[in-house]
């Protein structure tokens, strides 16, 4: 792998998490002022998150049947059309279908850049490379909340104008510099339907383990997503104050991937990391949103919470890519882009009608389903197990076995 590669790759994350935020910090002001009822807000965020669950396995296989510049390209342009047709109508159901647009499309750029990222990654450096990415992608998130709060307090719907020019430029790097780690496999037609049964040949310790993923984060969303209107319409700070907040988490989860993952990644002990994380998550989720000094400790426990969930993303990413056929890595990526976004639309679509009743009682709803997640890697690891007795050692088998021996 030449390194000039591995560096343009790194790059479209720190771009993408600046771009890809501009419009998040203001869509819950923008939202409000339009006069829409609270509720909407998390159905549109479910809206998009399920054109990320469709558009996952769709783009994933694609990926591995053709060239990936072109899905990726095309996906970033389609994400622009969404975020300016969004702003441009109040009609609830076309701002829904224009939100499911934006969704489908970006799905195509995160699962076939992460699948890319895995295909020129060996063993050795998948997850420091993993963690990289998301710490890049945590500055760029950081970066883009601080700018779009920054516009926010002189113009809201201009801000997603903004942010699309600024994407389609992002696509046009993308066109010029986006080197194919391989060509795709040459075959006929029917490969897209043979890719989509060769997903569906998992093993059940790895379907759970994507149902488990699924749960954490709907967790991880109901935060993210409540944390943006409870901060700026609850708590009445502007858009310039949450930006702020989230410039602080962005430096705690890029410190987090770029000093303490690589430390933790030597122990070997990946997935009783991943169990624990669930649990110390919930009790501190649980306890950040009912203390009295809220802004205190949104500096301070929720800043935990992010570490927690910093190192949470590179180990599951790591892990599920050990699953993969080095020639299916699109595909397997796109399967876990879906149930990652199912979490996503889960999360809001249920979430929203909680918040409005208590705004308090939706992120004990994010506790609670942190530990339903902690028990679905449990089972997990015992059917890993099962499966590990029950078939010949292969090599992926192998370090499955030694990471379980390993944890306690």
């Amino acid at each position: 792998m030449k390194k000039k590669t591995l560096y343009i790759l790194l790059s479209y994350y720190l771009i993408q998490g600046l771009v890809h935020n501009l419009g998040h910090v203001v869509t819950p002001v923008y939202v409000n002022r339009s006069g829409i009822p609270g509720y909407m807000f998390g159905f549109f965020f479910s809206a998009m998150s399920l054109g990320l669950f469709i558009g996952g396995p769709i783009w994933g296989i694609l990926g591995d049947w053709k060239r990936k510049k072109v899905f990726i390209v095309l996906g970033l342009l389609g994400y622009s059309a969404g975020q300016v047709l969004f702003v441009s109508t109040t009609h609830l159901v076309w701002m829904t279908v224009f939100r499911f647009m934006a969704g489908f499309s970006v799905s195509a750029a995160v699962t076939l850049l992460l699948s890319e990222l895995v295909r020129v990654s060996d063993a050795d450096n998948r997850t420091r490379n993993l963690s990289i990415s998301a710490a890049l992608f945590a500055l760029g998130t950081t970066l883009g909340y601080a700018i779009g709060g920054w516009m926010g307090t002189w113009f809201i719907r201009e801000v997603f104008y903004i942010q699309a020019v600024a994407n389609a430029l992002y696509a046009g790097y993308v066109w010029f510099s986006f080197k194919e780690s391989r060509a795709p496999v040459k075959s006929t037609h029917p490969t897209f339907l043979k890719s989509l049964r060769h997903a569906a040949t998992l093993k059940p310790s790895l379907w759970i383990f994507l149902f488990a993923l699924t749960l954490a984060t709907t967790a991880a969303t109901i935060v993210q997503r409540y944390l943006d209107v409870y901060v700026t319409v609850d708590l009445g700070r502007s858009t310039s104050d949450l930006g702020n907040l989230v410039l602080v988490t962005g430096v705690v989860g890029m410190a987090t991937n770029f000093v303490l993952v690589p430390i933790l990644t030597r122990w070997r002990r990946d997935f009783a990391f991943m169990q624990w994380i669930q649990v110390a998550s919930a009790f501190v989720i649980f306890l950040v949103f009912r203390s009295e000094r809220i802004i205190v400790a949104l500096y301070t426990g929720y800043m935990f919470y992010i570490v927690l969930k910093s190192v949470y993303q590179p180990l599951e990413q790591n892990y599920i890519s050990l699953n993969a056929q080095s020639e299916r890595y699109s595909s397997i990526m796109g399967v876990r882009q879906a149930f990652f976004a199912m979490g996503m639309v889960i999360g809001p679509l249920f979430s929203g009608w909680i918040y409005d009743t208590n705004p308090i009682r939706v992120f004990d709803v994010s506790a609670v389903m942190f530990l339903f997640s902690f028990v679905l890697l449990f089972i997990s690891r015992r059917a890993l197990r099962r499966e590990n007795l029950a078939v010949p050692m292969t090599a992926t088998h192998q370090l499955d076995t030694t990471e379980i021996k390993a944890a306690p």
